[in-house]
């Protein structure tokens, strides 16, 4: 273990993030009362370029009277290469009342691109006297922004979580695919054998070094890796697949761009019953080896050891943090 002691990351349900535009005001209520752990309405993608003043006024009403309950309440912004997105930080930030809880940067590229919406917030902040702070939430979807995710995930205290965003990440990258997440058919390998002969397939994941990258970054600074869309929503299969993986890789929670993609990702990202138990089993055999003076015991007929318990907490935790 290194000397610097890895930061845990905020203790907060963030299974899954439900999107929602901002110019469709039928959706806000809809949100409120889905089982997402968060709302994100969004000014960016989703809203063409003739919609975002209204949009803006949208949101700043919907987040001062709608009843979010529990909600962790996300803005998504404009980018900074747009003419919108200090607009929409001066906006929201002076005329709500305090119920957001954080701003979605998208297409973060670099330190210096936090730091630009941290001194408008903060200025904005200090200027109408709130003293609740906004948290960060930063999507990783160029090409720039994965070679500065490190830097990204340390530019401000507010940072509290990184997403993937693969569709603007793969146009970055310039990959050959119009798919938005997945598996994707011409990322594969073929087994070995003579050529012309039937061969077995086995499809790779074009996702995985991003995903490990953001899960690297954000568990070094103390942040929520978060993985984002899956854009066939009808392919619940699919999505389920690719939760499974992120969770795999350290993953806390997945967008929905859905309101049926909510029950999916809260599905794969709560521990199951029958994983915390065996969590809590392996914790209790590891406590009677250390009454034992023993440093590994076994379990199932594995081998388990110290490291077993920061893997088995990891586990309980998930499960605390949900059920709390």
């Amino acid at each position: 273990m290194s000397f610097r002691i890895q930061p845990a990351a905020p203790a907060r349900p963030n299974r899954c993030q439900l999107f929602g535009p901002a110019s469709n005001t039928k959706l806000f209520a809809k949100m409120a009362a889905s089982d997402a752990d968060v709302i994100n309405l969004d000014l960016e993608d989703s809203v063409a370029p003739g919609d975002k003043d209204s949009a803006r006024l949208n949101a700043i009403e919907a987040i001062n009277t709608i009843d979010w309950g529990d909600k962790y309440l996300s803005l998504r912004i404009n980018g900074l290469d747009s003419p919108f997105w200090y607009r929409d930080v001066v906006d929201v930030m002076e005329q709500t009342n305090g119920r957001l809880d954080q701003i979605m940067i998208p297409k973060a590229g670099c330190s210096s691109d936090i730091y630009a919406v941290d001194a408008l917030v903060t200025s904005t902040e200090d200027a109408t006297g709130k003293t609740k702070r906004i948290s960060f939430e930063a999507i990783i979807e160029t090409a720039a922004g994965l070679a500065h995710v490190e830097e990204i995930a340390a530019a401000s205290p507010r940072m509290q979580a990184l997403s993937l965003g693969a569709a603007d990440y793969a146009a970055s990258m310039g990959m050959q695919t119009v798919g938005i997440g997945g598996t994707q058919d011409d990322y594969y390998m073929i087994a070995n054998g003579a050529p012309g002969t039937d061969r077995a397939t086995f499809f790779g994941d074009p996702w995985h070094m991003a995903h490990v990258a953001i899960v690297a970054a954000c568990r070094t600074h103390g942040l929520l890796p978060v993985d984002g869309p899956f854009g066939d929503f009808s392919d619940d299969d699919g999505f389920r697949a690719q939760a499974r993986r992120s969770a795999v890789l350290g993953m806390v929670g997945k967008w929905a761009i859905h309101p049926k993609q909510i029950a999916l990702a809260n599905e794969v990202f709560t521990p199951s019953d029958e994983k915390v138990a065996e969590a809590r089993e392996i914790l209790a055999a590891m406590a009677q080896a250390k009454a034992d003076g023993q440093g590994a015991t076994t379990y199932k007929g594995k081998l388990i050891d110290i490291a077993s318990i920061k893997q088995a907490e990891v586990i309980v935790k998930q499960a605390e943090i949900i059920a709390g």
